[in-house]
């Protein structure tokens, strides 16, 4: 049986599917490259390209292949885009999502895969953020991923289809054979735009707010590695053979303010990164960092590249050989 990865060209999809193939298994890539690069695709998988919108083309991918679990990546991701464009967010993420969970339940799957976020929690009480922390979305892109997690409520409630939801805030990083990484257009990331500065590809970083009540005032969030966040989707598949269904929040278990990120970026490429401040974004919070105790508990999963050095370094020697992504 092979994986089937929704999303597999994109960034944290690709990397999932490399790492699924290093460990052995078969995998079936369905996306519609909107966001994602075919050139980002392992040789080894075998690549449809499609839109979830398309049942036509859902009935025949599930017709020609027998799944043993489902990994779902392909969903728009920006935050300030869901808000000027909702009904594109709620089409795509969740109308679309229920054609494939209608595809999936019929083959009797039994395994599905999230790629949620931890912008689920809106404003939330405690720091770090645990999985009970109340959900109260902070954004259309949120709601949609809270309600991509409802609706696996209820296939495993009438399906019996257990699923692992992972949220998470900021994948970062780049494969460490260089082969995969980071490319996105619009680029909206941090750890990228600092870097497109240190190529002389953008004439300075945007700080948004150095008023925050953080040590250097400036808005401290969780960065995560994509290889990590790889190998914590397949720790999940794995543990739903054990028949229960999964919540779990992905972070590093340290934040990082803005001026630490740019600061490391200089560090790592040498190179001076100027900057300009700009009054604070509506709805941005101070503090954002993940509690990932319990997945650490449960799945013995452990972030490897642990450090914000080790992060930036490996997105720059990404970008570095990469300057136009895979344009290149």
């Amino acid at each position: 049986m092979s994986i089937l990865v929704t999303g597999g060209a994109g960034y944290i999809g690709s990397h999932v599917v490399d790492l699924l193939i290093a460990r052995g298994y078969e995998v079936v890539v369905l996306d519609n490259l909107v966001a994602g690069h075919v050139k980002a695709v392992h040789p080894k998988a075998t690549f449809i390209q499609g839109d979830l919108m398309d049942e036509g083309m859902l009935d025949r991918v599930f017709a020609e292949h027998t799944f043993g679990g489902v990994m779902h990546f392909a969903s728009h991701i920006q935050v300030g885009e869901s808000m000027r464009n909702p009904f594109k967010y709620f089409r795509d993420n969740v109308f679309a999502l229920t054609y494939l969970l209608e595809r999936v339940t019929q083959a009797k799957i039994q395994r599905f895969v999230l790629s949620s976020t931890a912008n689920l929690y809106g404003d939330p009480h405690k720091m770090p953020i645990a999985e009970d922390e109340a959900r109260v979305p902070g954004s259309v892109y949120g709601e949609t991923k809270q309600s991509a997690e409802r609706l696996l409520h209820w296939m495993d409630e009438i399906y019996g289809l257990k699923s692992a939801c992972l949220r998470y805030f900021n994948a970062s990083g780049a494969h460490p054979n260089g082969h995969i990484g980071e490319d996105h257009d619009p680029e909206t990331h941090l750890i990228p735009l600092v870097i497109q500065v240190a190529l002389g590809q953008r004439e300075h970083v945007a700080i948004y707010g150095t008023d925050y009540p953080t040590p250097d005032g400036t808005a401290i969030r969780d960065y995560v590695h994509v290889v990590d966040l790889a190998d914590a989707h397949i720790r999940a598949l794995e543990a739903l053979q054990e028949g229960r269904s999964l919540v779990y929040n992905l972070g590093s278990g340290q934040g990082y303010s803005v001026k630490e990120v740019i600061e490391t970026v200089r560090k790592v490429s040498g190179h001076p990164i100027p900057t300009v401040d700009i009054e604070r974004r509506a709805g941005d919070l101070p503090v954002l960092v993940a509690d990932s105790t319990r997945i650490q508990h449960e799945l013995g999963w452990q972030p490897q590249f642990n450090t914000l050095e080790a992060i930036v370094a490996s997105a720059w020697e990404w970008h570095k050989h990469h300057p136009n992504g895979y344009d290149d």
